[in-house]
């Protein structure tokens, strides 16, 4: 069977390396294409909210992915919710959100869920999802969150020891949860650490999602 042809599109370079990771690691047989468009997330931050000329631009990119042989397709960054569903209404193969995998896990451990980020934009984004999954549930969850821009600051100049150890400072603080999620693919590196710190379950992005799609593939 011939290997499934799986676009990568990020938004920030940060996001590159995890989930390709991710994948090295539990679906090594997929062919990967990585399309970064690295203003989206600067554009983001000066609107202010998901524009429809993001939408747009989202589109234009799916299709692109999808012209050039695409089987599935990944965003990798958290922020862009709605301009996904747009590309997941309008094409005819899987599109997948970075999160929803991971949002579908955290609901299967309970209500009580913190949501974690560094890029503050993909708090709005990643809450209203977790939020309209638990709903489709019949389930009402209850929602913390801390966000930490100086981490991807940090890890935008290479220091990701530094990013690390400002992500496990978020941990101490949480109130009783079910289960702690990380909001972006670029905050994988932290877990370990994050995870000596509780036992509280936390969950990243990058494995649920190359599990969703390898399962949507090769269904």
């Amino acid at each position: 069977m011939a290997a499934k042809r799986v676009f990568l599109i990020h938004a920030t370079p940060v996001a590159i390396a995890p989930i390709n990771e991710a994948f090295a690691r539990l679906w090594p047989d997929a062919e990967l294409c990585n399309l970064l468009e690295d203003s989206l997330s600067r554009d983001l931050r000066s609107a202010g909210s998901v524009t429809q000329a993001l939408k747009y631009r989202f589109l234009e990119l799916a299709q692109y992915a999808r012209g050039a042989g695409a089987d599935g397709i990944l965003f990798t960054c958290s922020a862009f919710g709605e301009a996904i569903d747009a590309c997941k209404t309008a094409l005819a193969i899987p599109v997948l959100k970075p999160n929803e995998a991971m949002l579908e896990e955290a609901l299967d451990r309970g209500d009580r869920v913190a949501l974690l980020a560094t890029f503050p934009p993909a708090i709005d984004s990643m809450a209203q999802e977790l939020m309209a999954a638990a709903s489709a549930r019949g389930r009402e969850v209850m929602l913390q969150h801390a966000v930490c821009p100086p981490a991807i600051e940090a890890l935008h100049q290479g220091d990701a020891a530094k990013h690390d150890q400002l992500i496990s400072e978020l941990i101490a603080p949480l109130a009783d949860v079910d289960v702690i999620c990380f909001a972006q693919f670029s905050m994988t590196s932290a877990a370990p650490g994050c995870a000596e710190l509780t036992q509280t379950p936390i969950l990243t992005t990058p494995d649920s999602a190359v599990l969703k799609m390898k399962r949507l593939l090769n269904a």
